[in-house]
């Protein structure tokens, strides 16, 4: 009952404050947001000239993070109408512009059989597994900062996915549909996936509160998320974000068991084991799903997008392997992976 309560408090709906600017980037922009100056959407490509990786990027990434966040809970005195301030578009552009034009180049060519490729990808077992060194080796102080790591996107898995909603019809649309109910807990108040991650933090003591940990999360993990709400919010990426969710869930299984059994190997609580359980069970489902149906049905309406809907399953494996490249290194080094080192604490009493 006690991680119950906490996590009922921190759901409660209290928007998150600003977090402190990164860079000259984010100042200008929070600074506009606060009614400081007024120059904000002026310039941008310039400040871009120094930035040598976007999708890395400190102040790249928490500005586009902060821009699509008004999109959908928005900031403690933040004016609702910043989310179509010209300005604050100019600058989403820019900044998603440098952002996409980097993966591209990045990831290069690819196939135009999108099915063929996702199901490579899936079954591929190159490069160091996080999910592996967290079951083997993870201790309770890296397993806490993963759960960090997770909370910028988890605390609202689903929703940016799901502005792919109106953008789909017939066997796509009834696939995403199936897809996004069981994200949602089908229907069942406290059964949502973001949900089930606030009880993970509360157990592992840690904060639940949307955007608590915000100014601790580096770029390289708001990348993550960052990707899959340019894809979202622009019409022209869906194929790319349903090449995106369907590796999502092609690729979810075998993890999510290992975080399961390395919180039980650390004795963290079952309740706080559930998000994870609950991906084994329905990801199965959801993995052939959404390659046959999602994928399949998709193409079968738009034959030509192929290698778009490659893209966007090419740039979650790129933006999940510079995440846990930084992971893997920092604790490598006996260093925190947060910007800021997260105090001990122990597990959440069940």
């Amino acid at each position: 009952m006690a991680i119950e309560a906490a996590v009922s408090r921190a759901l409660g709906g209290t928007l998150p404050l600003l977090p402190p600017a990164r860079g000259p980037i984010t100042d200008r922009l929070l600074s506009r947001w606060r009614g400081e100056r007024s120059d904000a959407g002026q310039g941008w490509e310039a400040l871009l000239d120094g930035v040598s990786s976007a999708a890395t990027d400190d102040d790249v990434q928490l500005a586009l993070h902060c821009i699509y966040e008004l999109s959908y809970r928005g900031f403690d005195g933040v004016d609702d109408h910043f989310e179509t301030d010209p300005f604050t578009l100019r600058a989403r552009r820019s900044l998603e512009t440098r952002f996409e034009a980097e993966l591209r180049d990045a990831i290069g060519d690819l196939p135009a059989d999108a099915s063929r490729y996702l199901s490579a990808v899936a079954s591929a077992s190159s490069g160091p597994s996080l999910s592996a060194h967290v079951e083997r080796d993870g201790t309770l102080a890296q397993v806490r900062e993963f759960a960090v790591h997770r909370s910028a996107y988890q605390l609202k898995e689903a929703d940016p996915h799901s502005w792919g909603f109106p953008r789909l019809a017939g066997r796509a649309k009834a696939a995403f549909a199936t897809i996004q109910h069981d994200e949602y807990g089908q229907g069942q108040p406290g059964g949502a996936h973001a949900e089930l991650f606030a009880r993970t933090l509360t157990a592992l003591g840690l904060d639940a509160t949307y955007g608590h940990y915000l100014p601790a999360i580096p770029g390289v993990t708001l990348a993550t998320g960052n990707l899959i709400s340019m894809f979202g919010m622009q019409r022209r990426l869906l194929p790319a974000l349903v090449g995106h969710l369907a590796l999502f869930e092609m690729t979810s299984v075998g993890p999510m068991a290992r975080y399961s059994r390395a919180l039980a190997r650390l004795g963290v609580p079952r309740e706080a084991r559930t998000f994870y359980d609950v991906h084994v069970v329905a990801d199965e489902e959801h993995g052939r799903l959404a390659l046959a149906e999602l994928v399949g049905g998709f193409l079968e309406d738009q034959p030509a997008a192929g290698r778009e809907v490659a893209f966007g399953a090419a740039a979650l494996s790129h933006v999940e392997a510079a995440f846990t490249e930084h992971l893997l290194s920092c604790w490598a080094r006996g260093d925190s992976s947060l910007r800021t080192p997260l105090p001990t604490a122990r597990p959440h009493a069940a």
